[in-house]
């Protein structure tokens, strides 16, 4: 056996840390390596030796082949690709808010300011009563808010077993309510891709939670019933749950607290300009009304007098990631909201919809577009009456330097090409696009294997794309002879 010291840490119910040390006993074969996974001179016969400088330009020109928001027009739907202002990465980057997560309160009182500023604004923009920053990711805010409403229910005696969902709300809806232990029940749209009063009161029953709905919807829609859909859930004892994921197309312009929403979560990737996916940190703050604030996840960040203080005592969910959740997001979404100021957000937001709408007037007599309702955020086209399919024209996009849209979502929509331009983006780089797009529509009328076979210029040209999801090829091999 060996020994190894282990720190543990102690917390006492005024939020005071303690440290200690102890020595723990660990099996010897827990710090043994398995053979395979030893770098001792074995087996390295064929690994390629090259000098430093090699080496760097090989990853320097791998860099190159990547498609960023930083290169080029990036106008994945609903995903939200938007530039991200440098100046959030450089202030993000001082050394003042590099505190370690256990550092003791009275030496993080500038980091515990920033999260109670941060939501302060929120809930200046959202009309919500309170706000976790805690959980890591849109999704994760998601499971976290059904989990407040489970909690909020279960408190009154009855936690509910059924979430209802528009067939227009985003994917990860489902997943959130179903892994926060709800059986799922979806409601279709109507026609104009919006969720009608009616068709919600035919589902509502004692067993009906909630309803989680996307506003704008996956289509580039607004929910425009959504006051009377949330009288409807409330007279049924029901909750109204909104993923504020799209929130960038009307902040500033009505809030959803004042349409009676209970919970929601908002991207702050995607609304307020910190990265974006790629497996890296990202956030998904929770916003409630004032009933559900007891059952928010710990820690709870407050001003008592001079100080701020952490709570990590209250009937609400415990913890939901660890620490104080993703901090230098935080940072980076308040320095944008500061940098942009609150008077100037809804001009963000009418700038997201006339770019969006800008790209569907000048494309609607080019492609189908299956729901006519006035656009937002995003334009969902189809690839109806076209002689190739949505994939062929989204590789054929790689050969003149544009990143593909979201293809083949919304589900509701067959062949779904979805567009989303966001409010950073300049008529000019908007007329680009266009162009580009009636070439390639032009080129799908005269020679439609041209699209077919795209992309041209890439490293790699079109994959099976099936197999490669099935067979991955992530290591390094030397070919054989």
């Amino acid at each position: 056996m060996n020994k190894l010291p282990e720190l543990i840490f102690n917390e006492s119910k005024e939020g005071k840390i303690g440290y200690s040390f102890s020595e723990t006993e660990f099996p010897d074969d827990i710090i043994s390596l398995d053979d395979q996974y030893r770098r001792d001179g074995q087996n390295l016969e064929d690994f390629p030796q090259l000098s430093e400088v090699e080496i760097v330009r090989h990853y320097t020109n791998l860099s190159h082949l990547n498609h960023s928001v930083d290169s080029g027009f990036y106008p994945l739907g609903s995903c939200t690709m938007k530039y991200n202002p440098k100046i959030n990465e450089a202030i993000a980057g001082w050394e003042e808010f590099s505190a370690h997560p256990y550092a003791p309160l009275k030496l993080v009182q500038g980091n515990l300011e920033i999260m109670n500023t941060l939501e302060k604004w929120l809930k200046d923009v959202t009309g919500m009563a309170g706000f976790t920053l805690t959980p890591a990711a849109g999704a994760h805010g998601e499971f976290t808010g059904i989990k407040i409403i489970r909690a909020h229910l279960a408190a009154k005696g009855n936690p509910r077993k059924i979430i209802l969902i528009p067939d227009s709300a985003h994917g990860t809806n489902p997943a959130s309510a179903h892994f926060s232990g709800y059986e799922v029940k979806e409601i279709p749209s109507n026609e104009n891709g919006i969720l009608d009063v009616a068709s919600l009161e035919a589902h509502l029953n004692e067993d009906v939670a909630a309803l989680m709905m996307t506003n704008p919807n996956t289509l580039g829609v607004f929910e425009r019933n959504i006051v009377e859909i949330s009288q409807a859930l409330h007279k049924n004892g029901s909750l109204l749950y909104m993923d504020g994921a799209n929130m960038n197309a009307f902040m500033g312009i009505v809030k959803p607290g004042d349409l009676g929403v209970d919970v929601l979560h908002l991207n702050l990737h995607k609304t307020f300009s910190t990265p974006h996916g790629g497996g890296g940190p990202g956030s998904g703050p929770v916003g409630v009304t004032e009933e559900l604030l007891p059952h928010l996840p710990v820690p709870v960040i407050s001003k008592q007098g001079d100080l701020y203080h952490a709570a990590y005592f209250n009937k609400g969910l415990g913890r939901v990631k660890n620490f104080y959740g993703n901090f230098l997001i935080m940072v980076r979404a308040l320095v944008y909201l500061m940098s942009i100021g609150k008077e100037n957000l809804r001009k963000v937001a009418e700038d997201a919809v006339l770019n969006a709408n800008y790209i569907r007037k000048n494309l609607e007599n080019d492609l189908d577009l299956p729901y006519k309702f006035k656009s937002l955020h995003e334009v969902v086209f189809s690839d109806k009456g076209l002689n190739v399919k949505t994939l062929d024209i989204a590789k054929r996009l790689l050969d003149f330097g544009i990143h593909p849209f979201t293809v083949y979502f919304p589900l509701i929509v067959h062949g779904a090409m979805m567009i989303e331009p966001t409010e950073t983006e300049s008529k000019e780089t908007l007329d680009i696009f266009i162009r580009t797009m009636k070439t390639i529509l032009k080129e799908a009328a005269e020679d439609p294997a041209k699209l077919q076979n795209a992309p041209y210029s890439t490293p790699v040209r079109r994959l099976d794309e099936v197999l490669a999801a099935r067979q991955l090829a992530l290591k390094w091999e030397k070919k054989q002879e």
